[in-house]
């Protein structure tokens, strides 16, 4: 396979303008105000809301400290996707970044890797979100709703890139408003300046045994549930190709993730675990539900379904978004059908969208029909994937910054701090979290299956690699 990339003669801004005229250009159909708000709520999960109940059990506070080991790994991979995508704004992001640096095996098998991922997270997410609907019209079928739901999202897909955005807006706008709610009225709850709440000070943090009652291996375990968590704050940089000002958008996502991630998932969370005792089992279904019922909120399971749900949607358009941008920029670079970098009248690629959306609806199936064996091992085949990706754009970006340097050192406008060994000692860290999952049974099973997933890819990368040479030879 091919892993010398130094030889290209084009730079790196010629490069991007050659591949999106491969198959037809996307559509610049993104505004700033779409890019901000889809950088704010990319790190906003329904996950967040709903599934960190188990990390705080198994935790207890410490899992702040899970959060913001967590929170610490995605600021920097994000600053290093910054740099790359800043200099270079590509519809394949860090697959593409990965296609330059370490070679086109890198950037066909983490591509299709995390292409695999985002088709798995439709099939979660139109799932979560036709169970929620369900509660509401339970004469409805479950997967009547979860049909319904991806052929609205996919029709908006379709129709253009600027309705992506606009729902997306909207979608996050929704996220955004109700966690900053929450915090204000967490921090008015343990003051004890609400209607029947009184001043609780530290006695949930130190008391019920401690704030690390499992002791410190506990933090890692929590760091297990919370970091993949994260994973969708580098849908901006994928986006940020289809804007017209990528650069901008860019540097805008890249120096605001250190404020989003500490007030939306450290400041709720802290909030959480400040005003309700650890191992109370009103946190095991939504964190968010006990707090609000603690403080006297009315409706507040009802309420945070309805967020709930937007963030369902969110995650959901993203996904296919995602998935779709991925597939196109496969295609773009002769990794996948050609057909896939084709675009439509209105500038989006249709056949990557529904190529991706054929997929999530074979990935719901099975997670009605076969949920404990086909469906759960996608999940766990999917599991790990985001440490790889971060572990590719670590790596890529250790090459790319030479190459950027040798061929446009002026789109350098977004730096890795400390260069490189920032960047050395979180491909450390990400080592040390891989490595950790070996010692959890449900992480060990992720990790594996992961890694046979990845196995597969990369030997589906050399034999495609092999035919592509045999026909540059003949």
């Amino acid at each position: 396979m091919t892993t010398d990339t130094s030889s290209s003669s084009e730079t790196v801004p010629d490069r991007a303008v050659h591949e999106a005229a491969a198959g037809g250009k996307l559509q610049a159909g993104l505004k700033n105000r779409h890019l901000s708000m889809i950088a704010i709520g990319g790190v906003i999960g329904a996950g967040l809301f709903v599934g960190s109940g188990a990390g705080i059990a198994a935790t207890g506070p410490g899992i702040l400290l899970s959060y913001a080991l967590a929170g610490v790994l995605v600021v920097m991979v994000m600053r290093m996707l910054g740099e790359m995508a800043a200099a270079d704004p590509q519809s394949g992001s860090f697959s593409a970044y990965a296609d330059r640096a370490l070679g086109r095996w890198a950037g066909f098998t983490i591509g299709w890797l995390y292409w695999f991922f985002w088709v798995v997270v439709l099939a979660v997410e139109a799932t979560a979100g036709a169970k929620i609907l369900n509660g509401w019209i339970p004469g409805v079928p479950q997967w009547a709703f979860a049909l319904i739901v991806m052929a609205v999202l996919t029709a908006t897909n379709l129709f253009s890139v600027a309705s992506y955005g606009e729902f997306e807006f909207w979608f996050a706008g929704i996220k955004v408003v109700a966690i900053a709610a929450f915090i204000v009225i967490g921090v008015l709850a343990v003051f004890g300046l609400l209607p029947g709440t009184h001043a609780v000070g530290t006695t949930n943090l130190t008391g019920h045994g401690g704030f690390l009652p499992h002791g410190v291996g506990a933090v890692f375990h929590g760091m297990l549930t919370v970091v993949f968590a994260f994973m969708g704050s580098e849908i901006v940089t994928l986006a940020a190709g289809e804007s017209a000002d990528p650069e901008k958008a860019v540097k805008g996502a890249t120096n605001s993730v250190i404020w989003r991630i500490g007030i939306f998932y450290l400041g709720s969370i802290a909030i959480v675990v400040t005003l309700l005792p650890w191992d109370s089992a009103k946190l095991l279904g939504s964190p968010y539900v006990a707090v609000l019922e603690h403080v006297g909120i009315p409706g507040a399971a009802q309420v945070m379904n309805v967020i709930v749900l937007t963030a369902v949607l969110s995650c959901l358009n993203s996904g296919l978004y995602t998935a779709s941008r991925m597939a196109f920029s496969l295609g773009q670079r002769g990794d996948a059908p050609k057909a896939f970098a084709s675009v439509s009248s209105r500038g989006v690629p249709r056949t990557a969208i529904l190529s991706s959306v054929v997929f999530g609806f074979l990935a719901v199936f099975f997670n009605y029909t076969s949920p404990g064996t086909v469906f759960q091992f996608l999940l766990n085949s999917s599991g790990a994937v985001a440490l790889f990706v971060w572990l590719v754009i670590c790596f890529s970006q250790l090459r790319m910054r030479k190459i950027i340097e040798r061929e446009a050192p002026e789109r350098l406008t977004v730096r890795m701090w400390l260069y490189p060994y920032l960047t050395w000692a979180t491909i450390g860290l990400i080592g040390f979290v891989v490595g950790y999952m070996f010692t959890d049974h449900d992480g060990r099973i992720q990790m594996i299956l992961s890694l046979v997933a990845a196995a597969v890819v990369l030997a589906a990368a050399a034999i495609v690699d092999r035919r592509r040479k045999a026909a540059a030879a003949g």
